[in-house]
């Protein structure tokens, strides 16, 4: 990507936190801003899970989708307040003891081949709701903000009963949930970016908005990043 738009400084790498990938990298790239090793960002979910899938499993097959999607991030002066736009606040996570319940049963370091996605569904539900809000709630105390304060909520869009019982559990209104999953299936990394730029486009985030962001993936990795959009 960097040979492809001519970029001749600066640096490129890739950052792996499956479905959580653009949440991590959304963070990663914060701190180098903050940092001041970066200036501008820009930052991308991007996934082929058409080939690690097992098309004889209906259980996963169905669910998922290929996808990318971008932001660009960039320096700018603010007053360290929740006014000010950009990133927030920002929480990661991750706990491999549940690696068994949503993996890749392969890959270079491993069989040597590519292998396939699987899932413990039930085991992935489970645990979804409380990790997710967990994770939101300790950003919000970061950030300073409580549920009410959120202008739209783009969850990763992996299940919309997890969205929905995570919506709820966190008392976030319905109609501030942005669900994409009926248009995309799960994209992994680049659900949450697909989900921003279809909501951006129609109309709903504008400029100014708070939003929050969610994703959870396999590992498990987890987290969340408030940003003013």
């Amino acid at each position: 990507i960097q040979q492809r738009i001519g970029m001749r400084h600066g640096f490129a790498f890739d950052m792996q936190a499956v479905c959580s990938g653009f949440v991590y990298a959304l963070t990663t790239a914060d701190l180098y801003i903050r940092g001041g090793l970066a200036r501008r960002v820009l930052v991308i979910g991007s996934e082929t899970f058409s080939r690690i899938l097992d098309w004889s499993d209906r259980s996963t097959c169905v669910l998922f989708g290929d996808g990318a999607g971008a932001v660009v991030l960039e320096a700018g002066e603010g007053q360290g307040t929740t006014a000010d736009r950009g990133i927030l606040a920002s929480s990661l996570r991750s706990d491999g003891v549940h690696k068994q319940k949503l993996f890749v049963d392969g890959g270079p370091s491993t069989t040597g081949k590519v292998g396939v996605l699987r899932m413990e569904g039930r085991e992935v539900f489970k645990h979804a709701v409380g990790m997710i809000t967990d994770v939101i709630e300790t950003t919000f105390s970061q950030a300073g903000i409580d549920a009410q304060d959120i202008d739209w909520f783009v969850p990763h869009q992996a299940n919309k009963r997890i969205i929905d019982a995570s919506a709820r559990k966190l008392g976030i209104a319905e109609e501030k949930v942005v669900i994409t999953v009926d248009l995309h299936g799960n994209t992994s990394a680049a659900s949450v970016p697909l989900a921003l730029s279809v909501a951006v486009a129609d109309g709903r985030i504008k400029k100014g908005d708070l939003v929050l962001l969610e994703a959870m993936g396999g590992g498990f990795t987890w987290g969340a990043v408030i940003l003013r959009w």
